[in-house]
């Protein structure tokens, strides 16, 4: 479960954080701003880094939502289509990336959990070290995730570059940059987590993902290059 913050104050009104678990799909979907980063700074394992890649994607597929909203009417009737299809893909990779959001930081919970577990015998250490091994590699699925998530996401913002309203253009490249922050972000926690597993096996699956992280940095930036080319005319 994710870990959630209360906030206390005593009598002489002095704030205090007490730290409890939470089992709430809603986390981090209804949140303020301020109540998540509250959870973010806090001294507690989740949510991390992986929940913070992939609210960097929901954030890039909202931005391209926006600027596809703001690319409809006469003017854009020839890409209807497109622009269309743009939006109702940026929609669910938003709700997706919500959810990698709160699965990231149920599944870094969960390593958590398994470190804490007793080791006195054993019985006890051989129970343990398979309980890391299945919870890290539960917690690299999230972000690994993400990274295809964020992926599809600059493919889109590819997409509306040369069709979107010229208006919010900028934002078609501010949604690149969150997409490649959100994969490189992402690849970090997923290296981290596979460096702790023990069999080679249970890598594999991982490889082809962290493989294209590279090249989706690189067609984020030339549309940001493009953008920036364009506003300087």
């Amino acid at each position: 479960m994710p870990y959630r913050l209360k906030i206390v104050r005593n009598r002489k009104g002095s704030a205090g954080v007490n730290v409890i678990r939470i089992r709430d799909e809603r986390f981090m979907r209804d949140d303020r701003i301020g109540d998540f980063l509250d959870q973010l700074a806090a001294r507690v394992p989740a949510p991390g880094g992986g929940a913070s890649a992939a609210l960097s994607a929901a954030q890039a597929a909202a931005l391209l939502s926006m600027v596809a909203r703001y690319s409809t009417g006469d003017r854009y009737v020839e890409h209807a289509e497109t622009v269309s299809a743009v939006l109702a893909e940026s929609e669910a990779a938003r709700d997706r990336a919500v959810r990698l959001a709160q699965d990231d930081a149920a599944a870094f919970a969960g390593v958590s959990d398994a470190y804490r577990l007793p080791r006195a015998t054993p019985e006890e250490q051989a129970a343990r070290t398979a309980a890391i091994q299945r919870a890290l590699h539960g917690a690299a699925q999230p972000p690994a995730a993400t990274i295809t998530t964020a992926a599809r996401l600059v493919g889109l913002a590819e997409t509306l570059l040369p069709i979107g309203n010229r208006n919010v253009i900028t934002d078609v490249a501010v949604a690149a940059e969150l997409a490649r922050a959100a994969a490189s972000c992402a690849r970090l926690n997923v290296e981290t987590n596979l460096a702790g597993l023990a069999e080679e096996n249970a890598r594999v699956e991982f490889l082809d993902v962290l493989a294209g992280v590279d090249e989706l940095v690189t067609r984020a930036q030339m549309v940001t290059a493009a953008v920036r080319e364009a506003i300087g005319r």
